[in-house]
C-alpha cells in the first residue's frame, strides 16, 4: 500500500489535468455534434462520462504497471496484435467500406488495428533496447524491425485503413531515429521518402484515368477520390472535395471566438461528414473559433512537453523509446487530423487524440500515456530484458 501510495504522489499531475480537460471537451464537442446527426444517434453525455471514466482509470492501472514486464512479453503480444489483425478478415465486422472492427457484447466494437499501435511501441522498443545503444546496421538491425512493422502495416492497409497503417510507419520512423540509426541510412531514407513523394506526384497526374480505374477495380474507389483531391484537384468532382470544402468553409465561418457553443451552422444542418469522429476539430473551429482551436493545440502542446520531459529525465534506456515512439504516434495524428480538415492533407481515417468519439481509440490514447506515465514511476528500475 505505501508503496502504492508513492507512485500516486508522484505522477505527473500537469498531464492528468490535461487528459482531464481534454475529456471534458471531447463530451461537450460530442454531444454538440451528435445532438441532431442524422448518421448517428445522439449520443448522451452520461454515456459519454462513462466512457472517458473508464479510459482514466485504464490509463491510471497502466501508470502504475511496470512497463518494463510488457516489453519482456512482448514477442508475445505482439504475436497476440497478429492473430487480432488476422482474425478481421474471418470474424470482423465492415463499417465505412472498411473491415476492421470486432463486435463484442454489448454493442461495443474492438479495433484491432488501434491496438496494434501501442503494441508496434512496445515491442520495437524491447527489440531496440537490446541493442544497448549501438549504432543499427542496415541488414542486421534495420531489416528486420521495419519487417516487423511491414507485417501489421500490411494487414490494415488491405482492410483497408490507410490511416492507421501510415501511423505504423510514424512509429517506426521515430524510434528507428532514438534508436541510434545511422545518419547516412537518415539521409538515405528521407531521400527515398522525398523522391517518392514527387515521383507518385507525377505519375499520378500524368496516368491519372489508368490508376484511378485499378483502384475502383480493386475495391479502393474511396482512395482515388482522396487522392483527387489533393494530387490532382483538377479531375476531383465537387461530391470529392465536398468534405474538405464544406470543412475549410466551416472552419472559416467561426473567426477569431466562434458562433458558440450548439450553434455551428454547418454542423447542425449536416454538411460536414463524420463531425463527431474524424471531423471534431470542424466543431472546435466553427463553434469557438481560432481562440478555441489554438487552445486545443496549445494543451496538445503542454502533453507532448511533459512526455518529452519524463524521457530525457529517465534513468533507464527503454523508458525515452517508449515515450519517443508515442509521441511520434501523437503528433502525426494530430498534425494529419487537422491538417486534412485544412485542406493540406489527403483525407484518412484519422481520429483527433482525446476529442474524437471512439472507444477502441480513446482507450488506446490513455493507455498510451499510461505507459509513459509508468516511465516516470519506474525509471529507476532498469534491468536486462
Amino acid at each position: 500500500m505505501k508503496i502504492l501510495l508513492d507512485k500516486l504522489k508522484r505522477m505527473d499531475y500537469i498531464i492528468i489535468g490535461i487528459l482531464v480537460i481534454l475529456s471534458v471537451l471531447s463530451i461537450l464537442l460530442i454531444h454538440s455534434a451528435t445532438i441532431d446527426d442524422t448518421y448517428i444517434k445522439p449520443i448522451s453525455i452520461k454515456k459519454l462520462i462513462t466512457v472517458n471514466t473508464v479510459c482514466i482509470f485504464a490509463f491510471i492501472l497502466a501508470s502504475l504497471f511496470n512497463y518494463k514486464t510488457l516489453l519482456k512479453f512482448s514477442p508475445y503480444i505482439y504475436l497476440i496484435g497478429i492473430v487480432l489483425l488476422i482474425g478481421i478478415f474471418f470474424f470482423g465486422s465492415e463499417k465505412n467500406g472498411a473491415r476492421g472492427w470486432y463486435e463484442i457484447p454489448g454493442g461495443l466494437d474492438l479495433q484491432p488495428a488501434e491496438i496494434m499501435k501501442i503494441i508496434l511501441v512496445i515491442i520495437l522498443t524491447y527489440i531496440l533496447y537490446r541493442k544497448n545503444q549501438e549504432p543499427l546496421l542496415l541488414i542486421r538491425d534495420v531489416v528486420p524491425v521495419v519487417f516487423v512493422v511491414f507485417i501489421p502495416f500490411m494487414l490494415v492497409l488491405v482492410q483497408p485503413d490507410l490511416g492507421n497503417a501510415i501511423i505504423y510507419l510514424v512509429i517506426l520512423i521515430g524510434m528507428l531515429w532514438i534508436g541510434n540509426l545511422k545518419y547516412s541510412h537518415a539521409i538515405i531514407g528521407i531521400a527515398i521518402l522525398v523522391g517518392g513523394y514527387f515521383l507518385f506526384d507525377y505519375l499520378y497526374s500524368h496516368n491519372h484515368e489508368v490508376i484511378g480505374t485499378f483502384l475502383k477495380e480493386k475495391g479502393f474507389g474511396h482512395w482515388a477520390d482522396r487522392l483527387d483531391t489533393y494530387f490532382a484537384p483538377e479531375f476531383a468532382s465537387k461530391d470529392q472535395t465536398y468534405h474538405v470544402d464544406n470543412a475549410r468553409l466551416a472552419i472559416g465561418s467561426g473567426e477569431l471566438l466562434g458562433r458558440g457553443y450548439m450553434k455551428g451552422d454547418m454542423i447542425h444542418s449536416g454538411k460536414i461528414p463524420y463531425s463527431y469522429s474524424d471531423s471534431i476539430f470542424v466543431v472546435i473551429g466553427e463553434e469557438f473559433g481560432f481562440v478555441g482551436a489554438a487552445g486545443i493545440l496549445i494543451l496538445y502542446f503542454i502533453l507532448i512537453y511533459r512526455l518529452i520531459l519524463i524521457a530525457i529525465n529517465s534513468k533507464s534506456t527503454s523508458g525515452p523509446l517508449i515515450i519517443v515512439g508515442i509521441v511520434s504516434m501523437y503528433i502525426y495524428q494530430i498534425f494529419q487530423n487537422i491538417g486534412m480538415m485544412v485542406g493540406i492533407i489527403p483525407l484518412t481515417g484519422i481520429t483527433l487524440p482525446f476529442i474524437s468519439y471512439g472507444g477502441t481509440s480513446l482507450l488506446i490514447n490513455m493507455v498510451a500515456i499510461g505507459l509513459a506515465m509508468s516511465v516516470h514511476l519506474h525509471q529507476e528500475e532498469d534491468s536486462v530484458l
